[in-house]
C-alpha cells in the first residue's frame, strides 16, 4: 500500500469535518506537518495528551461485544467534543480485543473491522492498529508462517480492505512477522487498504534489522508507527534510534508516531513529554 499525501489528508479531514470543528482547525489539518506524534497512555483522554505535548491519541475500540464500544455514536461524540476543546486529534484506532478473539477466524471478525473503519473515518484517524500476539492470532510458528492462519487472514482481509481504503482508512497488520512475511501477506492480499503497522520495539526484540525492514517496508507501512523501547525512555535502551530516524527519513515516512513507550516515572503526561520531546530532536521537528 502507498499512502499518499492526499489519502492522509483527506481521511483527516473528513474526519474533522464530521466533527464539526472550527475552519482555523481544518485549515491546521490540511497543514499538518509530515510526522506527528501521538501516544496510547490516554485514549479518550485528549486533555492528559495536551498537557504531554502531543498532537494526537491513539484510542481503543473495546471489548469483543458484537458492537463495539467505538461504533457508538455517543461514545465518538464524546471524543470528538474533547478535540475541538484541546485541538488533539485521533491519529489511530487499536483493536487489542484481536489479541484474543483472532480476527481471521472469529465470525465476528468482518464486523468489527467495518465498525472500526466507519470509527475511525468519523473520527479522522487514519490508522487502525490490527494486532496478532499469542495463542491462536499468532501468525508464526517458530519462524514459519502458520498457512491456514494466513490464508483465512487474507481471504478476509480481501473483502474488508477496499472499504477500508474508500474511506481513506488503513488497516495495519501488527504481528512477530519480519517485514519479508509481511510482505508476502500484504502481496497475497494484492489491494490496498492494508498495511504494515511496524513496532521498533517489538522488532528489534526479535532481532530483526530495524532500518532494514522500515526501508523494504517503504510505501507498505501504515500511517502510524509504535515507538517503544521496553523499561526505557527512548534513546536510553537497546533500540538504536538514530538508525531508525534516518531509515525513516529515508523512505519520507508521513503520519503518526505513536508513544507505546513505558513510564518509568509512573507520570504519563512527564514521561510522553520527555520520549515526545526526544522524538522531535532525533527527527529533526519543529514544535
Amino acid at each position: 500500500m502507498s499512502l499518499t499525501r492526499r489519502v492522509f489528508l483527506s481521511g483527516s479531514a473528513a474526519g474533522l469535518a464530521g466533527a464539526a470543528l472550527a475552519p482555523q482547525l481544518l485549515a491546521a489539518e490540511a497543514s499538518a506537518p509530515r510526522i506527528r506524534i501521538a501516544a496510547r497512555h490516554f485514549g479518550g483522554n485528549l486533555d492528559g495528551a495536551k498537557k504531554a505535548g502531543l498532537e494526537g491519541v491513539e484510542v481503543g475500540v473495546g471489548g469483543p461485544k458484537d458492537t463495539l464500544e467505538i461504533a457508538d455514536p455517543a461514545r465518538r461524540a464524546k471524543i470528538k467534543e474533547q478535540m475541538k476543546a484541546t485541538g488533539v486529534a485521533v491519529s489511530s484506532l487499536s483493536m487489542d480485543l484481536l489479541n484474543g478473539n483472532p480476527v481471521a477466524t472469529d465470525p465476528r471478525g468482518p464486523a468489527w473491522l467495518e465498525q472500526c473503519i466507519e470509527a475511525a473515518k468519523d473520527l479522522g484517524a487514519v490508522g487502525i492498529l490490527v494486532p496478532f500476539f499469542g495463542g491462536e492470532s499468532s501468525l508464526r510458528n517458530g519462524k514459519g508462517l502458520i498457512k491456514e492462519r494466513v490464508d483465512a487472514l487474507v481471504a478476509r482481509l480481501k473483502e474488508i480492505a477496499p472499504k477500508a481504503k474508500a474511506a481513506g482508512v488503513s488497516l495495519g497488520l501488527e504481528n512477530t512477522c519480519s517485514a519479508k512475511q509481511n510482505l508476502e501477506i500484504l502481496d497475497a492480499i494484492g489491494t490496498d487498504g492494508v498495511s504494515v503497522y511496524y513496532d521498533i520495539g517489538n522488532s528489534t526484540g526479535h532481532g530483526y534489522d530495524v532500518p532494514a525492514e522500515i526501508r523494504a517496508l517503504k510505501g507498505r507501512l501504515c500511517p502510524c508507527i509504535h515507538f517503544k523501547d521496553g523499561g526505557s525512555y527512548l534513546g536510553e535502551g537497546r533500540v538504536k534510534m538514530e538508525p531508525v530516524a534516518e531509515a525513516l527519513k529515508a523512505i519520507e515516512f508521513r503520519g503518526w508516531i505513536v508513544l507505546e513507550t513505558a513510564c518509568p516515572s509512573k507520570d504519563a503526561v512527564a514521561d510522553c513529554k520527555r520520549n515526545a520531546d526526544y522524538i522531535r530532536k532525533l527527527m529533526g521537528l519543529t514544535t
